[in-house]
């Protein structure tokens, strides 16, 4: 019996694409540079959910439209949930499910980092499985800089990539290191010129889709049992410390300096 392959999903800021047994997710605000806004957020957690189920694919890209992965939380979107902070009770609910269900694919998911991956931009990229930046490229965590508890999941990802103590320094500085740099102490895998980003992204998907995907899925499960375990400890706490951030005078600050283009002045409150 033949198994259904189901139709394309079609959602206003993720676009779907598939090439033979190959699924592409491509965040799809480039005019924005893929800045997270509460469409996108929800749509992140639709697209991974299908994408965990879909049965017409054996591995999962996923990148961003034009010059950036995504860079980070939309501005806009960021001042809305500040001045009506239960508004974040609901993207709190739909950051735990983005993780959680990334976590959950059993097949392997491969980040084709085409440009800069901010806040959870950088999260979502250092969950996939195997990440593949453009030199130029820039990725960091930068929660602090605005009064905000780096919750969505960076205190899960970044110390298992690199360590507790770099970890450490760059969720507590929100500095952003070049593709390059991440290369050279592990945070990513690889870091390519921008031309040549396409071909070595596609030559790794094609030699894990001509391999025992089977073996590979069953090693992917094993692999990430701890990873779930940790952000099944952590989420919970990640996500309700964000949240009083948040309602932060401190998060308030942080949004005017950016956008007065000036040093925050926090006052720790």
């Amino acid at each position: 019996m033949t198994e259904t392959i189901p139709d394309l999903p079609k959602l206003r800021t993720i676009e779907f694409t598939r090439e033979a047994r190959l699924l592409r997710l491509t965040l799809n605000r480039p005019d924005a540079m893929n800045a997270i806004n509460l469409e996108l957020h929800d749509d992140l957690a639709d697209a991974l959910w299908f994408a965990q189920g879909d049965t017409g694919s054996d591995v999962v890209v996923i990148t961003g439209a034009g010059r950036a992965f995504s860079a980070g939380g939309d501005l806009d979107h960021i001042a809305r949930n500040a001045a009506n902070p239960h508004l974040f009770d609901h993207e709190a609910r739909m950051a735990k499910r983005i993780v959680q269900t990334l976590l959950d694919i059993d097949k392997p998911v491969i980040c084709r980092l085409n440009g800069h991956a901010v806040g959870l931009g950088a999260t979502l990229a250092l969950l996939c499985d195997i990440v593949i930046g453009a030199e130029g490229a820039r990725i960091g965590d930068p929660h602090v800089g605005l009064g905000l508890v780096a919750g969505d999941g960076g205190a899960v990802i970044w110390a298992q990539r690199i360590g507790l103590a770099r970890a450490k320094e760059y969720l507590f500085t929100g500095e952003l290191l070049t593709a390059q740099k991440a290369a050279e102490i592990g945070l990513i895998n690889h870091c390519v010129p921008k031309e040549e980003l396409d071909a070595a992204v596609d030559a790794f998907c094609q030699r894990l889709l001509k391999g025992a995907m089977g073996a590979i899925r069953a090693t992917k499960i094993l692999t990430n049992l701890e990873l779930k375990r940790l952000a099944t400890a952590v989420m919970d706490a990640g996500i309700a410390y964000e949240s009083v951030s948040v309602r932060s005078a401190d998060h308030l600050e942080g949004i005017a300096a950016l956008r007065e283009k000036r040093p925050p002045n926090f006052g720790g409150k």
